[in-house]
């Protein structure tokens, strides 16, 4: 029996997906843990014969965990089927993964019966290499006439993120809504009293917490990305904003 490992990031939306999957005659294997890390490790000690990426939900995450899939020797072969997703996100994972299966719940289970492992994958720019070329403020999802709202920031910050788009506004310490946060994470003790307003923000806007590499404090990706999970968010995007600091995109974990 094929064993199929199902990416869905609604643990409370997935059962679906895999009744489907199983009435086609693979073993579905998944877990509500659903942070990227969790899968990877999961991915890493049972490899299956296929990957199902729902698409339906945002943020879906199913291309980076697609794209790492890829890149690696133990699973760069392993097929690659989307379910659902918008016309132009499909399009966009299309460019970055060509050999990819693109379907819906009615036709799955065809899919699945007809996969087979991919002799010659695409060989897709890691998630980094896709962000060079791009200014910080590109990379960070700001927009022409975005309100940015900037919290505890370096001195620095406007030489961090350097030439912002037409129209858009930084603003220190809001209180306003804004379309994007930036979080500037310094130390431990802040970061973790100010967890409970960082996973209400995330439901009002597109949050980032940022942190300088090389921390000497114990601010790393690992407890940045652990301690906010813990706190009932997801992460869903990193980049590095420039050679300093690096940040990784969070929203608010479905209940």
């Amino acid at each position: 029996m094929k064993r199929a490992r199902i990416i869905h990031w609604r643990p409370e939306e997935a059962t679906p997906l895999l009744e489907v999957v199983e009435r086609s005659g693979c073993a579905a294997e998944y877990s509500e843990d659903i942070h990227g890390p969790a899968i990877t490790r999961a991915i890493q000690q049972s490899i299956p014969d296929v990957a199902v990426i729902d698409l339906s939900c945002l943020p879906s995450h199913g291309r980076e965990i697609a794209v790492w899939l890829r890149g690696r020797k133990a699973t760069r072969h392993v097929p690659l089927i989307f379910v659902g997703g918008e016309p132009d996100k499909v399009a966009r994972i299309r460019e970055v993964l060509p050999d990819a299966e693109f379907t819906d719940l009615v036709a799955l289970p065809q899919a699945l019966q007809s996969i087979r492992e991919v002799a010659n994958p695409a060989q897709p720019p890691s998630i980094m290499d896709r962000y060079q070329g791009r200014t910080a403020a590109q990379k960070l999802g700001v927009r022409p006439g975005d309100k940015v709202a900037v919290i505890d920031p370096p001195r620095d910050y406007t030489t961090v993120l350097g030439e912002i788009p037409e129209g858009a506004e930084l603003l220190e310490d809001t209180e306003q809504p804004c379309a994007v946060t930036l979080w500037f994470v310094h130390e431990p003790e802040p970061f973790l009293a100010a967890l409970p307003t960082l996973r209400t923000l995330a439901g009002k806007t597109k949050l980032w917490l940022l942190w300088r590499k090389g921390s000497q404090n114990g601010i790393t990706q690992n407890f940045v990305r652990e301690a906010a999970i813990d706190a009932g968010l997801v992460d869903y995007k990193i980049c590095a904003v420039d050679g300093r600091w690096s940040a990784i995109a969070f929203a608010r974990k479905k209940s």
